[in-house]
């Protein structure tokens, strides 16, 4: 049995369907697209989070204290792919609303995403500060 490897548009409207999925701050359909077993690792968090219950938990502390996206914007994709996944990376501008006001992100955002029967599901996540001046 050969495995698949998913073809650049098919990742690219993945990752798109994620993005929009945060920017419209969509529990439901945001969480679909991860896999139960994927991990984040994001520069705002003291340690990974190494399940999707795990990010769940977090973000619906995030929710119940005010935090909405108010804004995501994607650019400088790369979509690199391989036999049963592909790793899609991009900058991300980002913009929330909290408790204690509006907060304002630029962050450079990989995911990595494996073939799961006709469709691809994000395994890992990863969130970096985009260095000043980028």
């Amino acid at each position: 049995m050969s495995v698949r490897t998913p073809g650049e548009d098919e990742v690219a409207a993945a990752a798109a369907a994620i993005v929009d999925a945060f920017a419209a701050t969509d529990t439901r359909r945001y969480f679909a697209r991860f896999a139960p077993d994927a991990s984040f690792v994001f520069h705002t968090e003291a340690a990974r989070l190494d399940d999707r219950a795990s990010y769940e938990i977090l973000w619906r502390s995030w929710t119940e204290s005010g935090w909405r996206v108010l804004s995501c914007t994607s650019w400088d994709a790369l979509v690199q792919t391989y036999p049963g996944g592909a790793v899609f990376s991009h900058t991300v501008a980002t913009r929330v609303a909290t408790g204690a006001g509006e907060e304002a992100y630029r962050e450079r955002e990989s995911i990595v995403f494996r073939v799961d029967g006709d469709r691809l599901v994000a395994i890992h996540e990863h969130l970096s500060p985009l260095p000043p001046g980028h």
